[in-house]
């Protein structure tokens, strides 16, 4: 019973800020859906046929209350102020709140204003201030940007598609947009100290990896080891997303499980809480680099709890807290449940981890152990059909030979981020001989690059797909659910499977 009244809880706040999110309704819609819930639970001491039922029901609709109600109080409002020059050349002066983020021909500045035109405003929104590459700008700095403010608009992303580009930046508070900006910087160091040092030290980092490594390795080793993308480039980037490899490039859950699973196999021999705590303190590292943000965090914990399933076989204890896990960072910010790409793959892979993976292993007796392939085999096949639907969803992309590509790649990955950490320590000392000391990095990277454009040089070795309704995702899923149900079912001789 427990068990159940946990699930429908949860499921129940999903539904609720999933709904309000898509639907406009307040605090009288919310109250009904309370009232109801009372009032089913008062009908399980008058219908006691009904009492399981009903009572789960009720506990539904009051999370689904619940999580209407965050997502409601946590809507973020338009400033009537910035409304009145949207369409208009404008001076603003704010806070830089997060890292610069560094494209190809620009970089991205996530500013919340402060005065606008010189008037002094009070407002939580941002703006998302895009400047010319080599901007000398940093997190903490004040600027005066000027430029036309704009409020960002949904895109065709290609097949029909549309990329509801205003909920993309508003999960992060950018409800406007200015592009092609004149700043200056008028003050400095007005950032969180925890997360300028984090960010600092990351830099450095990455500097390292530059006199350490040649392009487009120290791209590749700044992607896998810090999510860095800059350096990669966009060529290699699309290589990259036609073979399925790019999660590697942006630090996901998936290539920290990677690492983390690596090195449990090398502690076998420590006992186990040993072993977790040190996994636990690797994945605590990666998510500190980055300056703990939000993807680099979520990969971290989603690295650990699949993980820690695994190592511990109890299933239902991994799907809880990845429950839990998911259920705080809505509750963190509602918005990334319909307009976070990244949060909506790093939950479902993590599933695909937790669920899928137990049933695949036994498939695979052919694939050697050695390198540790096999798990590598049946973690790639488990997050990427757990994922699939999703991505096809989203771009429409279908590639081919994911799975020959990231068997061949991840074999490597634990052993180049070792030697891209080295090469980017060295790198900061070791002046004019520091790509000696960056040649077993270099060579691991090239390797991976050489695979991905290999298999991406191959005919079809990406698919078109054309767009479909969110109504047939839902559909796939929930026969990808039911199909998975019966699976462990079956493995656990008709019991109910742990995670039930």
């Amino acid at each position: 019973m427990g068990t159940r009244i946990f699930w429908a809880g949860i499921i129940g706040f999903i539904l609720g800020v999933f709904a309000r999110t898509n639907v406009q309704f307040g605090w009288v819609t919310i109250g009904f859906v309370v009232f109801c819930a009372i009032v089913v639970a008062v009908m399980v001491r008058i219908e006691l046929a009904m009492a399981h039922r009903a009572f789960l029901l009720s506990i539904v609709l009051l999370a689904f209350a619940g999580g209407a109600t965050r997502m409601h109080g946590g809507v973020i409002e338009s400033d009537p102020t910035l409304d009145s020059y949207v369409g208009s050349k404008v001076v603003l002066e704010g806070i830089i709140v997060d890292e610069p983020d560094v494209r190809e021909d620009s970089v991205r500045l996530p500013v919340r204003i402060a005065s606008v035109a010189s008037t002094s405003i009070e407002s939580s929104v941002s703006v998302l201030v895009v400047v010319p590459l080599h901007t000398d700008v940093a997190y903490g700095d004040v600027i005066h940007a000027e430029g036309e403010l704009r409020v960002p608009e949904s895109f065709e992303s290609g097949d029909g598609r549309v990329f509801d580009y205003p909920g993309y930046l508003a999960k992060d508070g950018n409800l406007y947009q200015m592009s092609f900006a004149k700043v200056s910087r008028t003050g400095k160091n007005e950032g969180n100290l925890l997360k300028s040092w984090a960010i600092w030290l990351k830099q450095k980092y990455l500097e390292g990896l530059a006199n350490s490594l040649s392009e487009p390795q120290a791209g590749l080793a700044g992607g896998i080891t810090v999510g860095d993308k800059r350096g990669l480039g966009e060529e290699l980037s699309d290589t990259f997303r036609t073979v399925g490899l790019t999660h590697i490039v942006v630090l996901s859950g998936y290539n920290i499980m990677v690492v983390v699973d690596s090195l449990l196999r090398w502690l076998s021999r420590f006992p186990q809480a040993v072993r977790l705590s040190l996994a636990g303190f690797v994945a605590l590292f990666f998510a500190a680099i980055t300056g703990f943000a939000s993807a680099s965090t979520r990969a971290a914990m989603m690295a650990m709890i699949a993980i820690t399933g695994k190592a511990t076989g109890r299933t239902y204890l991994a799907s809880r807290a990845l429950a839990l896990v998911a259920v705080g960072m809505i509750l963190w910010n509602p918005y990334i449940l319909l307009y976070d790409p990244g949060f909506q793959l790093s939950i479902l892979a993590t599933a695909g981890l937790i669920f899928l993976s137990p049933l695949i292993t036994p498939y695979l007796l052919f694939v050697p152990e050695r390198l540790g392939l096999r798990e590598i085999a049946a973690s790639s096949i488990s997050a990427q059909l757990a994922v699939l639907p999703l991505l096809l969803y989203q771009n429409g992309i279908l590639t081919l030979f994911s799975l020959p590509v990231n068997l061949l790649a991840l074999a490597v990955i634990p052993m180049a981020m070792f030697f891209s950490a080295i090469a980017a320590i060295v790198g900061l000392f070791a002046g004019a001989v520091a790509p000696i000391f960056g040649l077993p990095a270099y060579a691991l990277l090239s390797y991976v690059i050489y695979v991905a454009k290999g298999f991406a040089a191959l005919p079809f070795s990406s698919v078109s797909i054309p767009a479909f309704s969110a109504t047939w995702l839902i559909l796939v899923y929930m026969i990808l659910f039911g199909i998975v149900l019966k699976m462990h079912k079956k493995a656990a001789g008709h019991e109910v499977p742990p995670h039930r």
